[in-house]
């Protein structure tokens, strides 16, 4: 088959990596150093079990990504508005449209930037990847997890050969039959440890050993799970205490990349992740002051000196 990369960062590169190893067509949608990097030297793919260079074909025309069965859309939440014409051309030429990024609402920011909906499925990634430098990705997790759906529940050929590729490919790879809620699992783990630790700067170790540090990690998952049952996907009872037990279990150097983009001054998923809860806190009356707290201090945070 033949996939199109558009972010061709950590997630982005290691997963074209995978599937051009396994011998499919890869198009990866880049620029800069990185870009030049693959073109002179390959993309090598640094793994817990290993390490392998594969060349799949760089560009920075997205023209190039017309004609491509699945487009993997990679970027971070912020660069979505920059990537939304590559990805609408792609999805205008027939490609199916995958984003792996963080966020319970992607699908509609794309189908606001004119991606045509019924070109978009859901999808999610747990893993940590990180493109350590030009031409070179690394998977730091001793585990890469994929999950895709239909949003609206429905079971189809075109999730199941995506996910059967992916598998093919070396990842774990799965079909979700609800992959609205299997992204507002991943969206309250991943949210209050970006709040807690953007808000201390500091890795888990320091906020969970303390009790307050506690009581603000999971105030704000109660917050977000509060927020989510007032929309089509409530999280449970036991969706709050195994995301309690996941996050309190974390390793004490665990940094979420969500403070990594604070600690570099910006550009951060304020918006995508804190601010989604706060938004949906205000129109459906629900409090969320943690969220409201976190996204002013990062907002103002980001604001140029």
């Amino acid at each position: 088959m033949n996939f199109g990369v558009v972010g061709a960062g950590g997630i982005g590169s290691y997963y074209g990596g995978l599937l051009s190893r396994a011998g499919h067509e890869v198009v990866l949608l880049t620029r800069g150093d990185h870009l030049a990097a693959v073109r002179a030297r390959g993309l090598e793919v640094r793994t817990p079990n290993g390490a392998f260079t594969v060349r799949p074909r760089a560009t920075d025309d997205p023209e190039n990504l017309a004609g491509a069965d699945y487009v993997l859309v990679a970027v971070k939440g912020y660069s979505l508005p920059d990537a939304s014409d590559a990805i609408a051309r792609a999805a205008r030429s027939g490609s199916v449209v995958v984003p792996l990024l963080n966020g319970v609402d992607v699908p509609e920011r794309l189908e606001s930037l004119d991606i045509p909906r019924a070109s978009i499925v859901g999808g999610l990634v747990a893993a940590s990847l990180v493109r350590t430098a030009p031409g070179v990705v690394e998977r730091r997790s001793p585990f890469d997890r994929m999950v895709v759906g239909e949003l609206d529940c429905s079971s189809t050929e075109r999730v199941r050969r995506f996910s059967d590729a992916m598998s093919d490919a070396g990842v774990s790879a799965s079909v979700s039959a609800n992959i609205r809620m299997d992204l507002w699992r991943k969206f309250a783990f991943i949210v209050p440890m970006g709040v807690a630790c953007g808000l201390a700067r500091r890795s888990m170790g320091p906020v969970i050993a303390s009790e307050r540090g506690r009581r603000l990690l999971l105030g704000a998952l109660h917050e977000l799970v509060l927020v989510s049952r007032a929309t089509d996907t409530p999280l449970s009872d036991a969706d709050e205490q195994n995301v309690s037990r996941e996050l309190l279990a974390l390793s004490p150097q665990m940094r979420p990349s969500f403070l990594a983009d604070l600690e570099r001054g910006g550009p951060a998923e304020i918006d995508l992740l804190p601010g989604t809860v706060a938004r949906l806190g205000r129109a459906h009356d629900i409090p969320t002051p943690i969220h409201d707290i976190a996204v002013a201090a990062f907002d103002a945070a980001t604001q140029p000196a």
